[in-house]
């Protein structure tokens, strides 16, 4: 008689149709991301094993030698290094006070609407594009000439659109109630955007500058054409090895060098150019993990 009674708990036959087809889902989402995932992950391996015969200190601590076909791209790095901070210099300021600008006072008419619109448009330009922008407006129209700092005002041309995006992006997810608090309180408006607005989204600000840097440290096309040079001879010792650019000196970058070893020196041999591709891979993948730990303990700090 008592195994008549039903449980009135077990599941339907409708739940458990439910349960079968988010079952189901699931595996499928799993074996798309692992079809992702996995390709990644064997081309970084295969990257690695090629390149493990050179990934050494001395390959990122000596400059290229015998026509760049030996030593290591200590010259380059420097470059790279050089043209991100210079860029990011000029465009985190700008985006973010835009980013603010659009957010918090723009007010929703046409002209507001078509700034957005070309934000959104810009972000999706490709960087052979901005490059001839750079030349033109950079190198010829502002004199700057073929230099690091025509390139990098070129990298903050490119990476501008997607600063302040991903700042309006932050900026909107603040509640308007945090707002509403501080102008019932008697504080104007740019004390509330400083002391309640930004840090309380500063982990979405500083993720999408932090991907901007990445992105620009591994973009040939805007730095080929307004001031990376073929070979810049660098000092191997003192002050002058680690500060050996002036911005007006055009400078090596990692990128470009890369492209320059496959394409127009011969005599290379594979484990320097894998090495250079792996030491590219990993300065963009460092970048990308430290904008997710940023972000992950920037937002376990919010209070709402």
């Amino acid at each position: 008689m008592n195994s008549a009674i039903r449980n009135p708990f077990a599941p339907s036959a409708l739940e458990k149709r439910k349960k079968t087809k988010e079952t189901l889902v699931q595996w499928v989402l799993a074996a798309v991301t692992m079809s992702l995932v996995v390709p990644v992950v064997a081309i970084l391996a295969y990257l690695v094993v090629q390149a493990w015969p050179v990934l050494r200190p001395s390959f990122l601590l000596e400059n290229p030698k015998d026509y760049m076909t030996a030593g290591g791209i200590w010259a380059p790095l420097v470059g790279s290094f050089f043209l991100v901070l210079i860029s990011l210099a000029v465009s985190a300021p700008i985006g973010i006070l835009a980013g603010v600008y659009l957010n918090e006072y723009a007010g929703e008419n046409w002209a507001t609407r078509i700034i957005n619109l070309a934000v959104v448009n810009l972000a999706g330009v490709p960087s052979i594009v901005h490059a001839l922008f750079g030349v033109g407006a950079f190198v010829l129209f502002a004199g700057m000439g073929r230099s690091l700092l025509a390139a990098s005002c070129t990298l903050a041309v490119m990476t501008l659109p997607v600063i302040i995006a991903c700042t309006q992006e932050a900026l909107a997810s603040v509640p308007m109630a945090f707002r509403e608090a501080c102008w019932n309180m008697g504080a104007t408006r740019w004390q509330t955007i400083r002391t309640i607005v930004l840090p309380n989204s500063i982990s979405g600000i500083l993720t999408g500058v932090i991907l901007q840097v990445a992105r620009a440290a591994g973009e040939t096309a805007p730095i080929l054409f307004t001031g990376a040079v073929f070979f810049a001879p660098v000092a191997d010792h003192g002050f002058r090895s680690f500060f050996p650019y002036g911005l007006d000196d055009r400078c090596m970058a990692l990128s470009m060098h890369l492209f320059t070893l496959t394409t127009q020196v011969r005599g290379v041999s594979d484990e320097y150019l894998y090495g250079t591709a792996v030491v590219l891979v990993g300065l963009v993948l460092a970048v990308n993990s430290a904008s997710i730990v940023l972000r992950g303990y920037l937002r376990s700090r919010k209070k709402w």
